[in-house]
């Protein structure tokens, strides 16, 4: 690792006057939640005899195949969230938190798990992609969104063999269509409480404009460059104090219009925050050989 880097990290934080922090999916991967993207036993436990039954090998996969009843889906859904709710808290997620704890910051996301929320207040995210704890209508007749972890444990109990009885599938209390999770796709609720938590996030960046701030890009890739990446370089760019740092193993990528207002760290972002708090890294191995890390964002 390069200590020059991490030294000016550290700087760039201290003394910057805000911070807007973007995390993507390689926070979680980073973590080791890789069942989306790859076979592993998390994976095998979630999907249990769908997987051979239909010849998928990572979750993401199993969520599109389009092979799969409705039960089924609903076996995959259910179980994917309540794994969500009790899986343990990432180092990732702990350590960012302990770096940035006494800063004036806010993040914003496109994962949908969850995590951001077992470490920083709920007032100071914003989730661009929704969030798997949360229900909405499939039809979206109305803008409520629905806190699902008393019926995704109850129903979880109920699945048989691999599926969801199709009689206890979750249906809108309104026009009696199907539910679906609360996560980007065709369907996706932008209501009032996507606008709330996007005006938030809107509002932090208009009182701190004129302040050094600093845009924490942290392993954002380029599946969905216009929730994060783009509109980090874009200020960046416009904004005579801001400043672009981004920690990314293959997608580091620094404009050459904001390249003398910028830093690339192009590293483990595990090895990154532990060498910033001072902790061992050498037990940290590189899972090269069965993760494809393109497939993370």
């Amino acid at each position: 690792m390069n200590n020059t880097k991490i030294k000016q990290l550290k700087d760039l934080i201290n003394n910057a006057g805000a911070i807007v922090v973007g995390g993507a999916a390689g926070m979680s991967a980073a973590s080791g939640f890789k069942f989306y993207y790859q076979d592993d036993n998390v994976f095998r436990k979630i999907a249990g005899g769908l997987a051979d039954k239909y010849g998928f090998r990572s979750m993401f996969d199993g969520f599109y195949n389009p092979n799969l009843t409705d039960g089924e889906r609903w076996a995959l859904i259910l179980r994917t969230i309540k794994y969500i709710y009790e899986c343990q808290t990432g180092e990732t997620y702990t350590e960012l938190a302990e770096i940035i704890r006494d800063k004036n910051y806010y993040v914003v996301t496109t994962n949908q798990d969850a995590q951001f929320f077992r470490v920083f207040p709920e007032d100071r995210i914003s989730r661009l992609q929704g969030d798997w704890r949360y229900f909405q209508c499939k039809n979206r007749c109305h803008e409520e969104i629905y806190y699902n972890r008393e019926i995704v444990m109850e129903l979880c109990d109920k699945i048989e063999g691999d599926t969801l009885p199709r009689q206890l599938i979750p249906r809108c209390p309104h026009c009696g269509a199907e539910m679906s999770p609360w996560v980007r796709g065709r369907e996706f609720l932008e209501g009032k409480d996507y606008i709330r938590e996007f005006e938030r996030y809107m509002d932090f960046l208009r009182r701190n404009m004129n302040k050094r701030v600093l845009f924490l890009e942290l392993v954002v890739g380029m599946m969905t460059p216009m929730f994060i990446k783009e509109p980090f370089m874009n200020m960046v760019y416009q904004w005579p104090d801001a400043f672009y740092a981004t920690i990314n193993p293959q997608h580091a990528i620094i404009p050459k219009e904001i390249a003398g207002k910028s830093l690339g760290i192009d590293a483990d972002i595990n090895v990154v925050l532990k060498e910033m708090l001072g902790k061992p890294t050498d037990h940290i191995k590189a899972d090269s050989k069965i993760f494809n890390l393109k497939r993370i964002y």
